[in-house]
């Protein structure tokens, strides 16, 4: 295993205090390395705070900014920040009129952000990011884990919380995004956590992982290397039969880490002929990594169905580390 790295258990405090110095005209660092905080927080708005376990950069940090989120916490790698970050990260952004919770729908994350909201004494509500297309579990029960329809969840609250709207209207919104959002993933590799030093899974050159998660973990079904057309179909045809209402559409092509740009814009194409057939018209789209698993070879592809809300909101001023436009 060759990474760029001192040592395996300082990769993650050394990376933040890299982040922290690379974009300290809009957030800063904790000085016990517990969260990042948007440096100019907004007086009379409700305080948004997301985190998860570290490996899927820029999901949480890189989205911390004007018009997303004021504060992100990280645990270790692939590991939810504990109750005592969340709780603290909290009580720094909260500008008197609440907060609300961002969560993925993973275990870990929802026992630690719940813990945290019982023992903070501050007014929070929680809202469950679960944009992933129904993957089957053992037994015939089925989940939604969240995916890079989180950064979309953030995205549309967060500028929905630069206009003001209070906890109620924010709870509202995050139903609609939930069900107007859906995700699936497809990896051709694993990823190796430097901790560890050797892959998640092994998969063959010939092999491929549908319906992946973010950390690592092997997806619904390994099938043989398949085209990308034929990729996009198979992806397309499941998010498109969760979502009810078709036409204008965000289309996300989202990197899992290390997958070149010449590949993701490639897979943007085969998913946007696919799409057209489906009645989506992608008027708004993303390519490149924004939720990653570390050094995954892959992508997958979130559709949110737009209304006119939801796209005037995406639409408004954002500045992070990572999302900037119209600011």
């Amino acid at each position: 295993m060759k990474k760029f790295m001192n040592a395996p258990g300082d990769v993650l405090a050394e990376s933040l205090s890299g982040f922290a110095a690379a974009h300290s005209d809009i957030i800063s660092l904790d000085p016990a390395n517990r969260f990042i905080r948007r440096r100019n927080l907004v007086p009379g708005k409700v305080g948004l705070v997301s985190g998860g376990g570290a490996g899927h950069e820029p999901l949480h940090l890189g989205f911390v900014g004007r018009g997303m989120l004021d504060a992100a916490c990280l645990g270790r790698i692939f590991t939810s920040p504990t109750p005592e970050q969340i709780v603290a990260a909290a009580q720094t952004v909260d500008a008197g009129r609440g907060l609300l919770f961002i969560v993925k729908n993973y275990d870990g994350d929802r026992m630690n952000f719940q813990m945290a909201r019982e023992i903070s004494g501050l007014g929070i509500d929680t809202v469950i990011a679960a944009d992933e297309a129904i993957q089957p579990l053992p037994g015939g029960a089925t989940r939604r884990r969240g995916l890079a329809g989180t950064m979309v969840m953030e995205r549309m609250l967060g500028a929905a919380a630069e206009r003001k709207f209070d906890r109620t209207g924010l709870l509202s919104l995050a139903e609609r995004v939930n069900a107007a959002t859906r995700s699936m993933g497809v990896a051709l590799s694993s990823c190796t956590v430097p901790e560890v030093g050797k892959p998640t899974f092994t998969i063959s050159e010939h092999e491929m992982e549908l319906g992946v998660g973010i950390h690592g973990e092997a997806g619904r079904s390994r099938t043989a290397m398949m085209s990308a057309n034929a990729i996009a179909k198979e992806v397309v045809s499941t998010i498109a039969g969760e979502i009810p209402i078709k036409g204008n559409a965000l289309v996300v092509v989202n990197g899992f880490g290390a997958t070149p740009l010449i590949e993701l814009y490639l897979m943007y194409n085969a998913f946007a002929a696919v799409l057209s057939k489906h009645q989506f018209n992608p008027v708004r789209r993303l390519v490149g990594n924004f939720v990653t698993s570390l050094d995954m070879a892959g992508c997958s592809l979130t559709v949110t169905a737009l209304d006119d809300e939801l796209l005037g909101l995406w639409d408004d001023p954002v500045h992070t580390p990572a999302l900037r436009w119209n600011a």
